[in-house]
């Protein structure tokens, strides 16, 4: 699955969209948006509403994207990860 920042490049180029152009229809920083598509900066959760607005893409979609990518970065590392990671989907399951 490509990682958030990859979709949204995607979609701004198979737009043929400027980043600059972009950015300014969003009120972002240029440079906040390239260091996003780039991987090397985290979008906020309003920057992912936007841009999925702005692109009109699935926002559920990115959302998981970015929820997932969230977590991995944060917590992916710690031991047990994958146990709490069916600890979390057991108790969901039992709340709904």
């Amino acid at each position: 699955m490509k990682k958030l920042g990859e979709q949204i490049r995607e979609q701004r180029e198979l737009k043929g969209l400027l980043l600059r152009q972009v950015a300014a229809k969003l009120e972002l920083d240029p440079a906040i948006l390239s260091k996003i598509e780039r991987g090397e900066r985290k979008a906020t959760k309003e920057q992912v509403i936007a841009l999925a607005g702005f692109f009109a893409m699935d926002l559920k979609e990115l959302q998981v994207q970015f929820l997932s990518e969230k977590i991995l970065s944060e917590y992916g590392k710690e031991a047990h990860f994958f146990e709490t990671l069916q600890s979390i989907i057991e108790q969901t399951k039992e709340e709904v």
